[in-house]
């Protein structure tokens, strides 16, 4: 492990770099090394340092991601090659998530752009919504949905696509990220469908009801807050923190969603580690929480009338 980013990327080793090696394969085998010896943390949409390289890579050469063997033997040209080294010494030396340096991420299989202003899109809900929730709304096919703290609005523009007919409110506290959020809808096509709109929580939905709520809010404690390794730094705190112990928004997510819910109406809610707080400070309630066959944990699922019964216990 390097004590600083700056000692892996002298002068003489990027001149040799960029004179000697010339494969995608040369470069994405350069690449791990100095993420290895740099000790980076991942966590951003890519899992291991392969992944993170290849990334950055096919940003570079302006191609899909490398799934066909085939391009490991192409050649970069000396500009590729020192635009890449280039994009790898700030994801060493900055600790910025890949995803800010291309701004672009994947979820649910779709493109979307993503900046400093919202977080990097990585929540395990997207395969719920590959799997249209099946479980938690049975034949239901919902009509109107809700995705509250939407930042990059990745979870709304997905539920749009996985229900054809269904119009999605896409709600965030952050003007800031409501613009890459309606970006985002643009591009996608989606303008019609899909609704970005200003609120702190539900304030702004007076009346509205939703067949689904689906959630990703910030729920990170103070203590681990204080313990984000530095690629978590880039993001908005905003989106990542939520009070001493995690749960602040979520109480108040679960204390008012049974009036913004449908009859047999669904919150699919997120909140990561912060899961064993909720269930010692609500043991009484049934929350269903859900498994991923792709990994991933502490999203529950509860129904209107679940919220209804233990609306007594969401109480300020």
């Amino acid at each position: 492990m390097s004590d600083t980013g700056e000692l892996l990327f002298t002068p003489e080793l990027i001149s040799d770099a960029v004179a000697e090696l010339t494969t995608v394969h040369d470069w994405l085998r350069f690449a791990v090394s100095r993420l290895n010896q740099a000790d980076v943390y991942l966590g951003h949409g890519t899992d291991n340092p392969w992944d993170e390289a290849a990334s950055l890579l096919a940003h570079v050469l302006h191609l899909p991601p490398f799934t066909d063997e085939k391009l490991f033997n192409v050649r970069l040209t000396r500009l590729e090659r020192q635009a890449f080294v280039g994009l790898l010494q700030q994801r060493v030396e900055q600790r910025l998530p890949a995803a800010y340096l291309t701004q672009q991420a994947y979820f649910a299989g779709l493109p979307f752009y993503v900046d400093e202003r919202v977080l990097v899109p990585r929540s395990p809900i997207a395969e719920l919504i590959a799997n249209k929730f099946i479980r938690q709304l049975g034949s239901n096919t919902p009509k109107h949905i809700l995705d509250l703290c939407t930042g990059s609005g990745c979870i709304a523009i997905a539920c749009a696509y996985a229900f054809d007919d269904a119009e999605v409110d896409a709600v965030d506290i952050s003007a800031d990220a409501l613009e890459v959020a309606q970006y985002n809808i643009e591009n996608h096509g989606l303008e019609h469908r899909v609704f970005p709109i200003l609120s702190d929580g539900y304030q702004a939905l007076a009346g509205a009801k939703y067949d689904l709520i689906v959630t990703n809010p910030p729920y990170v404690d103070a203590e681990d807050m204080a313990d984000l390794p530095d690629e978590y730094r880039h993001e908005p705190e905003l989106g990542l923190a939520s009070g001493e112990d995690g749960l602040a928004l979520t109480r108040r997510i679960l204390r008012e969603a049974a009036a913004h819910l449908s009859d047999a109406g669904v919150l699919v809610c997120e909140v990561g580690n912060s899961m064993v707080q909720l269930q010692q400070d609500f043991p009484d309630v049934d929350f269903d929480w859900l498994e991923f066959a792709h990994g991933g944990l502490g999203v529950f699922a509860i129904t209107k009338a679940e919220l209804e019964r233990c609306q007594h216990l969401f109480k300020e």
